[in-house]
């Protein structure tokens, strides 16, 4: 039975409310999965320009019916296809009649034949019976997923897959008794056509290499056989010359050997004995000494000794230090932005409360490694049982199928070009190590000791596998030193395949996910579609991904990806390109004009029109593209590629990419973002990023809580307004998810609502229909480190709308604070959020310390006077959102409609 045309699958409610307003008729329909019942549907039918959401549950023998419609009996059907017939007649208790149909749209096919969406294959409707005919197709394409682990051959896995979709037509040939597999001939010459050429290549050397070592007798080429050959002769050819090519490899191995020995015999040769070189001892840091200036001109000698927990200051050329600082006086390291190079050092004295003094660095580069240097010194030296910092290093490399060099020690260390670490601290090891790689050809096992044994060389640290998740040549290792192994639980590894017809593995992504102490990290590294044109098809690949990814807390399955972590990284080869000419894209690149590239980089145009990686986070590139490169050098672009369809170009592009995005309120900073440029294996050049990352342990507060009734603390809300961009007039409630409450909490219907701007729903809630919210700690220390997930659904359909995360931190005291922040759900920007909030702590439960990480600070302008004790708890200012739209305001369909409060600004 042929798919049913108004079934869409599984599109985001954003998705078919856009389908339905392109149809603007009404009782023009569609179908789609639940976002939130398993095996269950909604259906979406356009009245009077506006969206009514159906819910479509299964009962316990899986019968099929509309969630209770007021006065009409629900009636039961056992499929979808008669269900929707039997709605399509009036008073049946829907708002209208279900009258047209909206069809799924056509995807437009690409140079590749893929679709926008990864392969145009038609969505089954629910309830048809399946044709044999479709099911094996389907039972081999599996088959093929599981055996192919790693298959840089796109393009063949590609005609593979195309012939298992369509090998039906040699299976109506095999019933009706034509055994030759014709079809399966065809697909298979055309995909190995080009190893004839390779084939004659590598087997003329090898007969000369045998030639060499067998000089009186020439082995006969089964190749150069002739024969009667059956079935396809190019087939018959080419397993022919491919025999010779097993014959020779499996003999030439024995006849060195053989060679080799009697050489040795001949001329009483003597073999060295293998010495085994000695496992590295764990290494101290050295002391590092760094040159400043003092006042005007005179200069002076820092000297950290991280050991011993000192700053040393001494006068240039002098053996003997003026002062000796330990590191538990130093209170504050003020960083000035107006002078990239100034530090300001603030240390306790016994006589006064503070003093404070001024050294300007050579280059902002040493300043920032003396401030590493400094951080490292205070976590050594900290009595704390748990880390509140650590550092992590991410990176990615599309390795072009080719092995690794032997050393990896310029991408390990983050040195190369860019903003990269200085010498002094580059080989400080990081925390966690998370590695992506595409086009790996390495065996997953080999590939993990690989790196292992590469950190021990360099960091003389046997760190240990957190996990590992591999999609065929997509492939993440996440290290972590061995005493943080004990820190790590609740690791989650998934994967998503985006190829051809989304089912194979040659594009899609790996991820993982884990929890250290109380902090929780999600990790994606991927590989997006390739080609200048495919803009639109990477964008899709994006929300595949982000849709599909099964990473965390599965009781936060229901929100936005990019939601469900602390902090989520996401890197790989994005294979976003540049969208200028090619000649004008050298030119810049010698010239080192790289924000004039970046203007037209299409992840950068992607990001400005809200389309992929909301609101997340990159650092400066300063580095040049990292691809496409000549092999073997970085000195050359290879922007010309042949392909059997023609000459192919591929501009010189930031293909390789490293962006994050964390809650609010939290502490990340990128120390370094680079790429190297001594790795010349591949035509991609590796990139790797660094961070510092504030991280919160298990608390355990100094008294039972509940112990009185005073001790409990409380979140209130005021009101609470949102903006959704939709043309339903669903009345909505609110989710409140955190790891600080017991169970999910949610607040009554809205009490205010309108829809006066055409395409926006206005919602409003008061205090009274908003609940209460305990936290099980009333510890402000707690508190300060907590989250609220919150989601506005709506009550006909229980499906959210859109979802956000608010910091408990900046509302902490005894006057409500005001919050806006943006609703996002499946990637995209769905309305926002505003209200006002107080977080209720009880006295004696107000006590907090500085954090590590709190310790370094800001200073905007260079003489600013600086407070005599730096603040105990220092609380950095609500982010603003934007106040204009980037754009003029469009007509009143579009999301950029000035009624949308965000854009305005927040009086």
């Amino acid at each position: 039975m042929a798919a049913a045309a108004w079934y869409h699958g599984d599109i985001s409610q954003v998705v078919a409310e856009e389908l339905l307003a392109k149809a603007g008729r009404d009782g023009s329909f569609l179908v789609r999965d639940s976002e939130s019942v398993k095996r269950a549907y909604a259906l979406c039918l356009l009245f009077q320009r506006h969206i009514y959401t159906y819910r479509i549950l299964p009962d316990d023998e899986g019968l099929l019916s509309v969630q209770t419609i007021h006065g009409i009996p629900a009636k039961c059907f056992r499929t979808l296809p008669d269900l929707i017939g039997a709605y399509q007649h009036p008073n049946k208790g829907l708002v209208t009649p279900l009258l047209h149909p909206v069809h799924r749209p056509r995807p437009a096919e690409d140079s590749d034949g893929e679709d926008a969406r990864g392969g145009g294959h038609t969505v089954p409707c629910p309830g048809a019976p399946a044709s044999s005919r479709t099911h094996i197709p389907q039972q081999l394409q599996q088959r093929l997923q599981e055996q192919v682990h790693s298959s840089p051959a796109s393009d063949f896995t590609g005609l593979m897959a195309e012939y298992l979709t369509h090998h039906v037509q040699d299976l109506e040939a095999l019933c009706h008794g034509h055994p030759q597999l014709r079809h399966l001939s065809t697909a298979l010459a055309t995909a190995c056509w080009a190893l004839h050429s390779e084939i004659d290549s590598t087997l003329a050397g090898l007969e000369t290499l045998a030639r060499v070592f067998d000089p009186p007798v020439s082995p006969r080429s089964p190749a150069r056989e002739q024969g009667s050959l059956s079935g396809d002769p190019d087939l018959e050819l080419l397993l022919n010359k491919t025999s010779t090519v097993n014959h020779l490899l499996s003999s030439l191995e024995k006849k060195v050997m053989k060679s080799l020995q009697e050489t040795v015999t001949r001329h009483n040769l003597a073999l060295s004995s293998m010495a085994v070189a000695p496992l590295p001892a764990a290494r101290p840091l050295a002391v590092q000494s760094f040159e400043v200036k003092v006042g005007k001109s005179q200069r002076v000698a820092l000297t950290v000794d991280v050991g011993s927990g000192t700053v040393a200051i001494a006068k240039c050329g002098s053996s003997s230090p003026e002062e000796v600082i330990p590191q538990d006086k130093i209170l504050q390291l003020i960083k000035y932005q107006s002078v990239q190079s100034k530090v300001r050092l603030v240390c306790a004295r016994e006589n006064q409360k503070s003093l404070s003094r001024d050294f300007i660095f050579p280059s902002a580069r040493k300043r920032e490694a003396f401030c590493q240097l400094l951080q490292l010194m205070k976590i050594q030296h900290s009595n704390l049982d748990e880390p509140e910092i650590i550092s992590v290093y991410v990176g990615t490399w599309n390795m072009g199928s080719t092995p690794p060099p032997r050393s990896l020690a310029s991408w390990l260390t983050s040195r190369g070009l860019g903003h990269t670490q200085d010498e002094t601290t580059a080989c400080i090891p990081h925390d966690i190590y998370v590695i992506g790689t595409q086009e790996n050809s390495l065996g997953d096992r080999e590939w993990v000791e690989f790196l292992c044994a590469s950190l021990k060389t360099l960091m003389a640290i046997d760190y240990r596998v957190v996990a590992l998740q591999c999609l065929w040549s997509i492939k993440m290792v996440v290290l972590v030193k061995p005493e943080h192994q004990r820190r790590i639980s609740h690791v989650h590894t998934s994967s998503v395949k985006t190829g051809i017809a989304n089912t194979l593995g040659n594009k899609g992504a790996v991820g993982v996910s884990f929890l250290f102490n109380g902090t929780s990290f999600g990790f994606v590294n991927c590989h997006l579609a390739s080609g200048s044109e495919k803009t639109h098809r990477r964008n899709q690949n994006y929300s595949d991904i982000l849709h599909s990814l099964a990473l965390g807390d599965k009781r936060l399955g229901g929100f936005d990806l990019t939601l469900r972590f602390t902090h989520l990284f996401w890197f790989g080869d994005l294979n976003y390109r540049l969208d200028m000419d090619v000649q004008d894209i050298l030119t810049h690149i010698v010239k080192k004009e790289f924000q004039t590239l970046l203007a037209v980089d299409q992840l950068n145009l992607e990001r400005e029109k809200n389309k992929v990686f909301l609101r997340f986070s990159e650092g400066e590139i300063s580095f040049p593209p990292t691809y496409r490169y000549e092999r073997g050098t970085r000195d050359t672009y290879v922007w010309q590629k042949s392909k059997p369809t023609g000459m192919r170009i591929n501009v010189p592009s930031w293909c390789d990419r490293i962006l994050w995005k964390s809650h609010p309120e939290t502490h990340v900073v990128c120390k370094s973002y680079g790429c190297t440029d001594d790795i010349v294996t591949s035509d991609h050049s590796p990139v790797f990023a660094t961070f510092e990352v504030g991280v919160t342990s298990q608390f355990v507060p100094k008294e039972a809580p509940g112990s009185s009734p005073e001790a409990l603390a409380c979140i209130e809300w005021e009101s609470i307004e949102v903006i959704l961009k939709t043309t339903s007039r669903s009345k909505c409630y609110i989710e409140f998810h955190s790891y600080c409450l017991e169970e999910v909490q949610r607040s009554g219907e809205n009490t205010f609502q309108n829809w006066d701007i055409p395409g926006f729903l206005k919602l409003g809630w008061s205090s009274k229909n908003l609940p209460v919210l305990n936290p099980i700690l009333p510890d402000l220390e707690y508190l300060g480190d907590q989250h609220l997930l919150l989601s506005i659904k709506g009550v006909e359909s229980c499906e959210s709308y859109g979802e956000c995360c608010l910091a408990l931190r900046s509302a902490i005291g005894t006057t409500a604070q005001q919050f806006e922040t943006f609703l996002f759900h499946r990637g995209e920007e769905t309305g926002s959020v505003r209200g006002w909030m107080r977080v209720r702590v009880p006295r004696g439960r107000c006590g907090t310390r500085e954090r590590l990480y709190e310790w370094i600070s800001f200073e905007e302008e260079e003489d600013a006077e600086q407070p005599a004790e730096p603040p105990k708890c220092p609380k950095p200012p609500l982010q603003r959102l934007r106040s204009r739209p980037r754009s003029l305001p469009e007509p009143a369909t579009d999301y950029t409609n000035p009624a949308y409060f965000i854009f305005e600004g927040v009086p």
